[in-house]
């Protein structure tokens, strides 16, 4: 017989066995408009693209600009682009509060988690609701000023318009990449080649990381090409979409089916092995020392093998830090049950960014914290929009040892639910960055933590006096090492000289976008003589800051290594030499938009200093 038949026997084989694959994965009628391409019964219906920007920002995790206005905020994403294609730094667009490394090496840098997985690199997010729910095609991200952010593109199977939720709530990696370095700061519209999803969307999530940037990034829109039917194959095509071959692999690699960590989380079943190979003769903590390098969903697969890896798998030994921001779109209610029993002796949980959208209940979220909130030192709930009064009340009560606790842009938390801070009297680091915390309450917290170390307030609107807050700081909170007061709107010279007498141990002090603190008034020479361990400080827009400010900073701050002076119009290039020749660990000044160093001073003072990374960013 023919070779030739054995093969096209294989290959039909192999045609039979995608065909049966294709009809357990879609619905009757995707299946029926597959067998009306085939046998071309039927002229394919006209899918007309539909172009649209972004209608709303919904959501998003942090941003340069202040709460009350648009100046360089994240609502600058919807609608039109305002500046594309000029390129520069523009108060018109979105722009994240951090780049670079820069944040990752002050004093109020955090300690990372272990085991996140390798493809998760993200930083920051922010999400776009569009007018019609489309499948796409194509997403152009029009990037004014430093591109190359964005590492993914997410899309949900939530329309944030409809009225009726749905039970379950999908989100598909649309596209992914580890971050590169983009040579050249100039704009460009980013294009992306994306995945085919099997659902409609006008939610899109984008995903950045800005480590490998020289400067922050500035989006000016989002532009969401798609058709409202589902794309079908032409008859130009090949009719197995390999794609979808590969859809179960790709679904483990990436993990945004909701119920994917739930399911490996719930399996008890084990294969039946007569012996566990030569794990037996291995000592139980050499097992665990190596257990301890895989990923959650690596230790869930581990645990299926055999009794002796799942014991190892399950010990709460493996999960004294826990990080499940990876996995912010399979968290739920159940993926916490099933974690309870491995938690126990937890004392680092990251559950930043998961559970919105009703994925963890207030229910869920108390059940797991009774059970596993004993031990608990370090919490990390930042964007965590389930959050409510109750929560607040029930970490308090279970988490006796808490000292760290991150409630960054938990914006949905009423005011008077942090009252309920103040009774963990053991903190050491409290973030409430983008929050509505209240004065009274501020009071209340900085009354009963006295070990307070480091603090954040920056954009917490809902403060009246700052000088008082400052004050109470500088009676109560002697151990303060790092503080960020980013545009805190009505602190003046009074505050920050009860702040310099009470918090001298202070390293690190952002004083960004603060107006009503004018120079003339002498507080910016008091912090420079009351805290010379300061390592970071920042006057970002503040246009009163002069050259006898510089050179008190030179005279008594000489371990600076961070100093944002940008949009001052009185620093002269002899004030910044006599601080880049006193402070020799300096790495970081920025003064852009300051009229007296233009671009000749700034190569002048990078030929003479090149271990100090000076910014001077630009308009075009």
């Amino acid at each position: 017989m023919s070779p030739v038949f054995p093969m096209l026997t294989v290959l039909s084989m192999f045609y039979y066995m995608c065909l049966r694959r294709r009809a357990r994965t879609a619905t009757r009628g995707e299946m029926n408009s597959r067998r009306a391409i085939e046998s071309n019964t039927r002229a394919l219906p006209i899918n007309v693209e539909i172009v649209q920007y972004a209608k709303e920002v919904l959501d998003f995790s942090s941003h340069y600009g202040s709460e009350n206005s648009m100046s360089y905020t994240m609502w600058n994403l919807a609608g039109i682009p305002n500046v594309y294609p000029s390129s520069g730094d523009f108060t018109q667009t979105a722009v994240f509060r951090t780049y670079g490394t820069w944040w990752d090496h002050c004093p109020s840098a955090r300690l990372p988690f272990k085991r996140t997985p390798p493809t998760f690199c993200s930083q920051d997010y922010v999400e776009l609701a569009f007018e019609e729910p489309v499948y796409p095609t194509a997403v152009h991200i029009l990037e004014t000023y430093h591109p190359g952010a964005v590492v993914r593109i997410l899309a949900c199977s939530a329309n944030p318009y409809s009225q009726n939720p749905p039970a379950e709530v999908r989100w598909e990696i649309l596209w992914s990449e580890a971050p590169t370095k983009v040579n050249s700061p100039q704009a460009r519209q980013f294009t992306p080649c994306i995945k085919q999803i099997n659902f409609p969307t006008n939610l899109i999530r984008l995903e950045v990381n800005s480590s490998l940037l020289d400067y922050y990034t500035e989006l000016d829109a989002v532009v969401l090409h798609g058709v409202k039917e589902r794309p079908v194959l032409s008859l130009k095509t090949s009719m197995i979409d390999m794609n979808d071959i590969d859809e179960d692999e790709d679904e483990e690699k990436y993990g945004c089916g909701m119920d994917n960590l739930s399911k490996q989380l719930s399996i008890v079943t084990l294969r039946e092995w007569s012996t566990n190979g030569y794990f037996d003769k291995l000592p139980y903590e050499l097992i665990q020392l190596i257990l301890s390098h895989l990923t959650v969903p690596d230790l869930c697969r581990l645990a299926q093998t055999c009794k002796l890896l799942y014991q190892h798998c399950c010990d709460p030994l493996q999960y004294i830090h826990l990080s499940l921001q990876p996995y912010w779109a399979r968290i739920n209610d159940t993926s916490l049950e099933y974690l309870q029993s491995r938690c126990t002796l937890i004392q680092w949980l990251n559950l930043s960014w998961t559970g919105n959208r009703g994925a963890i209940s207030v229910s869920g979220f108390s059940r797991f914290l009774k059970v596993c909130g004993s031990e608990l030192v370090r919490l990390e709930l930042s964007c965590g929009h389930f959050l409510n009064e109750t929560c607040l009340e029930v970490i308090t009560e279970t988490c006796p040892n808490l000292q760290e606790l991150n409630l960054s842009s938990c914006d949905k938390i009423p005011p008077q639910a942090f009252n309920h801070i103040a009774k963990v009297g053991s903190l050491k680091r409290l973030i409430l960055y983008r929050t509505k915390v209240e004065q009274t309450a501020l009071l209340s917290i900085l009354n009963f933590c006295s070990e307070l170390q480091h603090l954040s307030l920056g954009s917490c609107v809902m403060i009246e006096d700052y000088d008082l807050v400052a004050s109470m700081m500088g009676a109560k909170c002697k151990k303060l090492r790092s503080l960020d007061l980013w545009r805190c709107k009505n602190i003046t010279e009074s505050g920050i000289a009860e702040l310099a007498s009470g918090c001298q141990l202070l390293e690190e002090l952002d004083l960004g976008w603060c107006p009503t603190l004018q120079s003339s008034t002498g507080c910016f020479t008091n912090l420079a003589r009351k805290l010379p361990n300061l390592q970071k400080l920042f006057l970002t827009a503040n246009r009163s800051v002069c050259d006898t400010d510089i050179e008190e900073l030179a005279a008594n701050c000489t371990h600076l290594r961070q100093l944002d002076i940008l949009g001052t119009r009185m620093v002269s290039p002899a004030s910044l030499r006599k601080l880049l020749e006193s402070c020799k660990d300096l790495s970081l000044l920025d003064v852009s938009f300051c009229s007296q160093i233009d671009n000749r001073v700034v190569l002048e003072l990078n030929a003479n200093f090149p271990n100090v990374f000076i910014k001077k960013s630009f308009t075009q």
